[in-house]
């Protein structure tokens, strides 16, 4: 790749990771979190989550500063630490994650643009398949044009978004009631462990998607200005973000009840400041999501890309993915990626799948990158002799682990489903390095990936896994 002295600068990688954070998630988090959990597991659940994810950017924030010749971040981590084929699952599995992503944030635009306009409901398919392609190749003639120029119109959106998340904030500030706060505080049996504890897994995969993005930054440290920017930019956008999402859903609780949030139609932030303001408010927040989206659509295509990109340049992925025009893109990743969120787009559309869903097989999918990313940060800080980093890569990995968990087993299965075609994938890049065959551990895990994707099919199938 090119290098070039102007770079992507702090305020650049900074909006990227908030920009991609921040996308439809945040503004859905009302009612997302209050379908499986009361205001107390939801305080438990961020105070778990906000653990976690800080541990997990201090590592990435070592890792960009140690070793910042390993480009593409949370791909190379992988690679450096595990092997080839570790390092493509992950890459695999991120690329996957940020299109699958993308996909969601195109049914929701729809949903929010049905607000205003009816033929944007869910009954004019091809009406809205016709604008999905709209969307979808117009990112790709956008970002075609040039990466740093779309990072720089990132920063816009993000600028953007961040308003009416702000007037929301203080409008139900002044709306809050403390006696609506406290209405089945714990869950209707009041605080039983037994109770308490299902109710905190179920905000696991919640906020999980809500933070996919934190690595933003990382994934494109090869077009960093400085290199030191990286960890910094990771850092600091994580900790707003998470001020931020703690706001939204937790000051909700004072609005409207569990039973109420629950039951309201995304964007459920919209219909909470509603209930305050009347329709300007769901008016405000609507036009918000559709920046909010817009920007997002943005950020998770160029890391899409990106990270494509990165792998097929070291080997890793096929050599399709590598090839940049004159303008210094990774046209064919690009391509690529776009014919994917494409045809899923339109698969999604027709099956009427949900943003939810859509964005826990993306929250999923990101998760075995962020588990090794941790590893990786453990054996590095091991090696490097920092006891400090070592016990924050620890509960990284720990935290990581515990997704997996509390996500539970059909997504996990789901996730699979989507690794097992990149074996075929990294046959081919392996035989375009002249490698024709998998190695004893290489072939143990395609195995395992193979056959839980194969126990995945069978229970869709058979309507024994349900999404």
């Amino acid at each position: 790749m090119k290098q070039h002295s102007a770079g992507i600068g702090f305020f650049g990688l900074a909006a990227m990771v908030v920009g991609t954070m921040i996308g439809g998630g945040a503004f859905n988090l009302p009612g997302a979190m209050a379908q499986g959990a009361g205001v107390g597991p939801v305080l438990i659940g961020w105070g778990i989550t906000g653990v976690g994810m800080i541990m997990l950017a201090f590592v990435f924030q070592f890792l960009a500063d140690t070793r910042p010749e390993l480009e593409g971040g949370i791909y190379a981590y992988a690679r450096e630490g595990f092997g080839k084929f570790v390092g493509f699952n992950s890459g695999w599995g991120y690329w996957m994650s940020a299109w699958i992503g993308t996909v969601a944030n195109i049914t929701l635009i729809f949903s929010t643009l049905a607000y205003f306009f009816p033929i944007f409901s869910a009954e004019h398919r091809l009406f809205r398949l016709f604008v999905s392609a709209i969307l979808v190749w117009g990112l790709f003639w956008l970002i075609s044009r040039g990466m740093r120029e779309a990072t720089l119109l990132n920063i816009v959106t993000t600028i953007a978004k961040l308003v009416p998340i702000f007037l929301f904030i203080v409008l139900i500030l002044f709306a809050f009631q403390i006696d609506t706060f406290r209405v089945d505080f714990w869950g209707e049996s009041g605080f039983v462990w037994a109770d308490v504890f299902p109710q905190v897994k179920s905000t696991m995969l919640v906020t999980l998607w809500a933070f996919v993005g934190i690595e933003g930054a990382v994934v494109l440290s090869s077009r960093a200005r400085e290199k030191k920017d990286v960890g910094r930019a990771t850092v600091i956008g994580l900790i707003g973000t998470l001020l931020i999402y703690m706001m939204i859903s937790i000051f909700s609780f004072g609005v409207l009840t569990q039973e109420q949030l629950a039951a309201l139609p995304e964007p459920s932030m919209a219909y909470v400041l509603e209930a305050v303001v009347g329709p300007f408010g769901a008016t405000l927040i609507n036009i918000g999501l559709l920046v909010s989206l817009t920007g997002a659509l943005l950020g998770w295509t160029i890391l899409a890309t990106e990270i494509s990109y990165v792998a097929s340049r070291d080997g890793v992925f096929p050599k399709m993915f590598n090839r940049l025009n004159t303008n210094d893109t990774p046209v064919n990743a690009l391509f690529i990626t776009q014919v994917f969120t494409q045809v899923v787009t339109a698969v999604a559309l027709f099956s009427e799948q949900t943003y939810l869903v859509l964005s826990s097989i993306a929250g999923i999918a990101a998760l075995v990158p962020y588990l090794f990313s941790a590893l990786y940060g453990w054996m590095e800080a091991k090696r490097t002799a920092s006891l400090r980093m070592m016990v924050v890569s620890a509960i990284a990995s720990l935290y990581a682990t515990w997704l997996l968990y509390a996500s539970g087993i059909e997504y996990v299965l789901i996730a699979m489903i989507l690794y097992a075609p990149g074996v075929f994938v990294f046959l081919l890049a392996e035989r375009e390095q002249g490698r024709p065959f998998l190695t004893r551990t290489q072939s143990m895990i395609a195995v395992i990936i193979l056959l839980c994707a194969t126990y995945g099919i069978y229970g869709l199938w058979t309507s024994s896994i349900a999404l």
